[in-house]
């Protein structure tokens, strides 16, 4: 039997495929001759939807080659986050606080991708394929848990008393930097003095690589003690602006490849404006609905007896919001950023003590094994990638991201202080300036754009990985003296030695947990607290008033007794397994010493 018999088509007799193809081009051509003077009947039946293409799935010895090659990708990335965290713990050790860990990692990977390379070289082993980073990897499992623990961990007061101005310069400032950046772009190369793109791919780089990743400088701020409001605005525009700049790309990739060539400028302009803010609100109201339903389900479905339970329900409704967005064609990385951020502010209060503990700490394990993969692989594919390198089109990039920068930073500082108690004063406006450092997230929307041909993707791609570690090795490495030559820092850190300060965002999370991430207070405790609060306004007092205590679980004092028992039941069990062991001490004096 013939292949086109065995697909099932009726009219498809082995031999004779041919000729009724052309009798059906006859008769299609009749058809199309006489539509002037014969009119055509349109059929009465529906059309039936097209049916969704199913993707190829491999079998047999291909099924075990697939199977093989991504063992050795696990294992490979596993191999270089283990090499990364010996790193680190070295870094502690012999106390290297100076130096920012992802300096250090990003480093690492450019030493790590020159050994690989050689080895290649000298063809003893063939890795190209399993240091290759892969852009849907990172969009699919280690961006989502990075921008969950960012918005987790968030100090909630700071960054709502702060909204507004964290809001304009992630949301405004950040459309304001593509812009700049893209039309910038645009402009050089019609004028040929760079290489010449179009709009489109103008915009979406303008988009991608104003996707600011300040770790190195955040790390630093929390190092010298420097002004919260500064850290805040930094730190909250950080997170918030990640997800604005993914959105924006999506909008330039998504919208501008279908949109109608007859349509004039305005309008294309004003339809994706209308993309855009469909794309951002609609993620942030789903991630926020999300976060919102979670603290409704786990203050009424009561789990705080069995931990792994109710651990296993915060994991799901963590990822909850990225998958249904994405599949809603919406940003996943904004419903997440916001399903956090409410779950964090909600849903951490109604969990048991145990899981708090174990919830924010897993958290904090999950999202440094992903930073670390992530620069890790940004800098061995410094060596894994082709690359195409014009020195003009990055010298001028480099001027456009700095002046773009400055536009998102000094014109709305100096509009906010209209409306700020706290003023952004000239020096924290030049440090913000200054924090503008570009990270993975850039790194991986150049990889993950569509462009052609393949030497614009590639001058993309060397472009995009030059700005990140230019600005991550020297913005990232001269923070810290800046800081001190503009006298940022507080009169308390102003006194310590440069050797006590601690550059290790590792130690710091290990060391400490948030204590407003553990509250214990009983009904009658939180109705004290919020009389005793009358300065509270707007939002603020909206939520303590209202909010919290519909969405939150308000402990008894038979709570506050089990969540105390099972505490100490897990510290004494930990205590007797150490005792019985052989490193264990019997010494009653050294016991009492201890507690």
């Amino acid at each position: 039997m013939c292949p086109d018999a065995r697909d099932g088509n009726p009219k498809t007799v082995c031999g004779l495929n041919e000729p009724m193809s052309k009798a059906n081009d006859t008769e299609s051509y009749s058809n199309e001759s006489s539509h002037s003077t014969i009119p055509t009947t349109k059929p009465t039946t529906a059309a039936l939807p097209t049916p969704k293409p199913i993707l190829p799935v491999h079998t047999g010895v291909k099924a075990q080659e697939e199977e093989q090659s991504s063992g050795l990708t696990i294992f490979f990335s596993l191999l270089v986050i283990g090499i990364c965290i010996i790193l680190v713990h070295l870094l502690i050790k012999f106390k290297l606080h100076f130096l920012p860990e992802s300096v250090a990692v990003v480093s690492l990977g450019i030493l790590m991708g020159g050994f690989i390379k050689l080895i290649e070289f000298q063809q003893l082993a063939n890795w190209k394929e399993e240091e290759m980073f892969r852009p849907n990897m990172f969009f699919l499992l280690l961006l989502p848990p990075i921008i969950f623990e960012s918005g987790y961990s968030l100090h909630k007061g700071n960054f709502f008393q702060n909204i507004g101005s964290i809001t304009l310069f992630a949301v405004i400032g950040t459309v304001f930097s593509a812009f700049i950046v893209g039309g910038g772009i645009y402009f050089l190369g019609q004028v040929d003095v760079i290489y010449k793109m179009t709009m489109t791919d103008s915009f979406a780089f303008g988009s991608l690589i104003s996707a600011v990743d300040p770790v190195a400088t955040i790390a630093i701020f929390n190092a010298l003690n420097v002004d919260p409001v500064l850290n805040m605005l930094v730190f909250g525009e950080s997170i918030l602006n990640d997800a604005v700049s993914i959105v924006l790309t999506n909008t330039a990739e998504g919208f501008f490849s279908q949109s109608d060539t007859t349509t004039s400028g305005w309008e294309t302009f004003l339809q994706a404006l209308s993309y855009f803010l469909q794309m951002f609100f609609g993620s942030s109201a789903l991630g926020t609905l999300t976060g919102l339903i979670s603290a409704l389900f786990l203050k009424h479905f009561d789990l705080r007896k069995t931990p792994s339970l109710e651990f296993g329900m915060m994991i799901i409704f963590a990822y909850l919001p990225y998958g249904l967005a994405e599949g809603l064609k919406l940003s996943g990385i904004m419903s997440i950023l916001f399903a956090a951020i409410v779950m964090s502010h909600y849903t951490h209060h109604n969990l048991s003590p145990v899981t708090q503990i174990l919830m924010q700490q897993t958290l904090r394990t999950v999202a440094f094994m992903c930073e670390t993969c992530v620069f890790a692989f940004l800098g061995l594919s410094i060596f894994s990638f082709p690359h195409k390198l014009e020195i003009s089109f990055v010298l001028w990039c480099i001027f456009l991201v700095l002046l773009g920068r400055a536009v998102n930073i000094f014109p709305l500082s100096f509009l906010l202080n209209f409306f700020r108690d706290h003023k952004i004063t000239p020096k924290m406006m030049f440090i913000m300036w200054f924090s503008g450092l570009r990270g993975a997230i850039a790194y991986a929307l150049s990889l993950h754009l569509g462009l052609e041909p393949i030497e614009k993707r590639q001058l993309i791609g060397t472009t995009t990985i030059i700005i990140v570690l230019f600005t991550t090795l020297l913005f990232g490495g001269g923070t810290m003296p800046l800081i001190r030559l503009m006298d940022i820092e507080d009169s308390q850190s102003r006194r310590k030695n440069k050797k006590d300060v601690n550059l290790s965002k590792t130690q710091k999370m290990g060391n400490t947990i948030e204590s407003e991430h553990l509250s214990e207070l009983t009904e009658e405790e939180y109705e004290a607290q919020i009389y005793q609060r009358q300065d509270l306004k707007g939002f603020l007092w909206l939520d303590a008033k209202y909010l919290n205590p519909f969405f939150t679980r308000r402990l008894t004092q038979e709570d506050l007794l089990h969540g105390r028992i099972q505490m100490k039941t897990l510290t004494n069990k930990w205590y007797e397994e150490v005792r019985q062991g052989p490193s264990g001490s019997e010494d009653e004096d050294d016991e009492a010493e201890l507690l």
